[in-house]
């Protein structure tokens, strides 16, 4: 006969070994939860550590690296391009030197152009007047200046195009400048419009590429790694903020702007023209005041009258 109280203890005893099984196994398991999770967010903070004190490091370095200097041919802030579309050298300047002014002479004008590699103005005043503005300047009749400052970068979607591509005018001033004509050429054909990313750094090397642009390969460094970006940056803090050199202009104010012998045009920019009529006028004036006598000058010889034919683009 089957004792029925017996079996009931039994069963009960079965039930609270089976309890205290269970509870061992989830206060373990929960252990091992615990630890996990130490590790887990001590591991964290370690990483945490790591990236603040590599952040720190990397500003420090930054802070006490020397800043590079600025790009060769572009003493002024721009580069000044003569006859047969070669460079006018300069001195690459310390970071932090002034710029120095261009100086014109008065029997070639001097035209200067303020330009931004995303301004849409910019490039209808490039492919409206770019192949005369070649013309004169490889006959030795101009000198033509160009200046790319940055002051579009807000306006690429992220992307910093205009302080990029001023960067790589830089960069081919530096590396390859008889050449930069060209590089400025096609910079504006097929012009990203404003808003949009811009081109990315490989197409602007393939832009530098197809301007025949000598040492490429150092071009292309100097792109990836944004050589003078902090020169461009300073470049164009100068253009909007100080007086322009040789001018009664307080800064710039737009781009293009444009200076023939240092006086500023004001009429069309997609009418080849009037920008021209506006050059031979300017250069006449200029001519004329550099070559008559003033309160203290000599007069020439009655037998040797000074020339008074003025040079035309």
């Amino acid at each position: 006969m089957t004792d029925g109280g017996s079996a009931s203890r039994t069963s009960e005893r079965d039930a609270r070994q089976l309890a205290r099984q269970k509870a061992k196994e989830l206060r373990d398991a929960q252990r091992k939860k615990d630890r996990r999770n130490r590790w887990l967010l001590q591991g964290g903070i370690v990483v945490v550590v790591i990236a603040i004190i590599a952040g720190v490091a990397f500003v420090v370095a930054s802070a006490i690296r020397p800043p590079s200097r600025g790009p060769a041919n572009m003493a002024a802030d721009g580069i000044v391009i003569g006859q047969d579309l070669k460079v006018v050298e300069s001195p690459s300047l310390a970071a932090g030197a002034e710029p120095i002014a261009t100086k014109t002479d008065p029997s070639v004008p001097n035209i200067r152009v303020y330009l931004d590699y995303m301004c849409p103005h910019c490039g209808e005043f490039e492919l409206e007047n770019g192949k005369q503005l070649s013309e004169w300047a490889k006959t030795g009749r101009v000198t033509v200046e160009f200046h790319p400052i940055a002051a579009l970068t807000a306006k690429s979607a992220g992307t910093q195009y205009s302080l990029r591509a001023a960067n790589a005018a830089a960069c081919v001033a530096n590396y390859s400048p008889d050449s930069f004509f060209a590089f400025n050429a096609a910079m504006f054909e097929d012009q990203p419009e404003e808003g949009t990313a811009g081109r990315t750094d490989d197409q602007i090397v393939e832009v530098v590429k197809d301007a025949n642009a000598d040492r490429v390969s150092a071009i292309t460094s100097c792109i990836d790694e944004q050589k003078y970006k902090a020169w461009v940056q300073g470049a164009t803090d100068r253009a909007l903020s100080d007086p322009v050199p040789n001018s009664d202009l307080d800064r710039i104010q737009r781009t293009p702007t444009i200076l023939v012998n240092d006086k500023q045009y004001a009429g069309s920019i997609t009418d080849k023209k009037e920008f021209q009529a506006f050059v031979l006028s300017v250069a006449s004036e200029t001519f004329t005041e550099a070559t008559t006598p003033g309160p203290t000058d000599t007069p020439a010889p009655t037998d040797a009258p000074a020339t008074t034919e003025s040079p035309s683009p």
